[in-house]
């Protein structure tokens, strides 16, 4: 960071990226997880690929390096109480996880049924980005739960503030 600019003022301008919001899910063996998750994005048409940046810290990280997959399941713009419940590791009971009811995908990886739309994919690439990695997958399914044109969870919809300069717990 050029000394400059204030990390105040760099964090002020990175929270303004629109970054989706939604949950990513992750299994290796009898290990599930999902996590709140805002760096997603596409990056390629062919293949279709999307990617997001993971924490290396963080458990998901640890159970997508182990099998190769994960998920990202889109949350309906009108109900963002799930994100604050999987900002730790989620407890599995059942086919739940912090309650929410999942299923399980061509992949292994868990996709939420209450998800207003859901990308299955596959490790095509994993980059070393400091403190995350960005984890490039290869999407092997998608879908919708009901309308096919909802308004998706955006971090602009909650008090949350995820990015800029590595600071406190990150």
């Amino acid at each position: 960071m050029s000394p400059e600019v204030s990390a105040e003022t760099l964090n002020k301008v990175l929270w303004k990226i629109p970054n989706v919001l939604c949950l990513v899910g992750s299994r290796s063996g009898d290990e599930w997880n999902g996590m709140t998750q805002s760096w997603v994005t596409q990056v390629a048409m062919e293949p279709v690929l999307v990617a997001a940046a993971i924490d290396v810290k963080a458990v998901t990280n640890r159970l997508i390096r182990e099998s190769g997959a994960f998920t990202i399941n889109l949350w309906d713009r009108e109900d963002t109480r799930p994100f604050v419940k999987f900002s730790k590791p989620a407890v599995k009971d059942g086919m739940s996880l912090n309650g929410r009811p999942i299923r399980e995908g061509r992949t292994g990886a868990p996709i939420f049924t209450e998800a207003v739309a859901y990308l299955e994919c596959t490790v095509w690439q994993r980059v070393e980005c400091g403190t995350h990695d960005l984890f490039i997958g290869e999407v092997v399914d998608a879908g919708f739960t009901g309308d096919d044109d909802p308004i998706v969870a955006r971090m602009e919809d909650t008090r949350m503030k995820y990015g800029g300069v590595k600071r406190g717990g990150h």
